[in-house]
């Protein structure tokens, strides 16, 4: 009998506040917003909800405070079908939160207060072993401690369940952390600090340090911002995608978008070239997209 695929993603909720203005302020400087509105958010709540999107069965470990943040982000979840069983409500912390200033180019600068997500840890692990064990990807980051990373991805390949990371935001990866990885998913910035050597933000600057990563990762994707994508495998292939010509409304979340259509199309048996050139589209769908008129 054939299992049906589910993503897992184990990491971060964040309730967001997203402020419109015509410039990002400079030090000692206040500038006058147009407008501000709440959104749901942490890099793995995003991750979860866009890899439900596309109708794969979609799972999320976590855990928010029971505050009016937390009840929040637990009904958004509900209601874009990510299964939250496993979120677990934390009376130490308060829920984590953001706040993410927007110019009117729909740039950003965000300041995140990680609260919550700090407490994830083996508890969580062991509690939501039914759900790993059937994982067919986990989806990781790098939000929460990765120590609470490392016993969750031990947990699924114990299962026979594989690992991907989108190690964001740029943080060293734990010698522990590093072999139960089989799919590395980063930026110019983050590839950098992974690979030690200078990265180029082009495609070609993708390509190479993609090819450098494989050393350590079997399977690496690295973005190339407005560019597009590359990736590289310890069997050779090799895969550059330029990125889709649209008229930019807004970069926030495009990396989650990109992220969670693409576990979702490698959890259905899609292969890494069609899984890319989907969550490539997905994510220019989302950037071209205002933020107002984001559901």
């Amino acid at each position: 009998m054939t299992t049906a695929p589910l993503v897992t993603v184990f990491g971060s909720l964040h309730y967001d506040i997203a402020v419109m203005g015509p410039a990002r302020p400079r030090k000692g400087e206040t500038v006058t917003g147009s407008s501000w509105h709440p959104k749901s958010g942490g890099k793995g709540g995003n991750q979860a909800v866009s890899s439900a999107r596309t109708g794969v069965a979609t799972a999320m470990i976590g855990a928010v405070a029971d505050d009016d943040f937390g009840r929040f982000l637990i009904t958004n979840l509900a209601r874009k079908n990510v299964d939250h069983t496993f979120v677990r409500r934390d009376g130490s912390q308060s829920t984590g939160m953001s706040v993410a200033i927007f110019d009117a180019e729909g740039d950003y600068g965000a300041v995140i207060v990680s609260g919550s997500n700090l407490t994830l840890g083996d508890g969580d692990v062991a509690a939501a072993q039914v759900l790993l064990d059937r994982t067919t990807l986990l989806v990781l980051q790098s939000e929460i401690p990765d120590a609470a990373n490392v016993a969750a991805a031990r947990a699924v390949k114990r299962g026979g369940g594989r690992v991907l990371i989108n190690a964001a935001p740029a943080r060293p990866l734990s010698f522990d952390l590093q072999p139960l990885i089989d799919i590395l998913v980063v930026n110019a910035i983050e590839a950098e600090m992974l690979s030690g050597v200078p990265v180029v933000e082009t495609l070609d600057g993708a390509l190479e340090a993609a090819r450098k990563l494989v050393n350590v990762f079997p399977e690496v994707v690295v973005t190339a911002g407005g560019d597009g994508v590359a990736f590289a495998d310890r069997q050779g292939h090799e895969i550059l995608i330029e990125a889709v010509k649209i008229v930019v409304e807004s970069t926030h979340g495009a990396g989650d978008e990109f992220i969670g259509v693409l576990a979702a199309e490698i959890a259905s048996g899609k292969t890494m070239n069609s899984a890319l050139r989907k969550a490539n589209i997905a994510a220019a769908k989302l950037v071209s997209t205002p933020e107002k008129d984001r559901v």
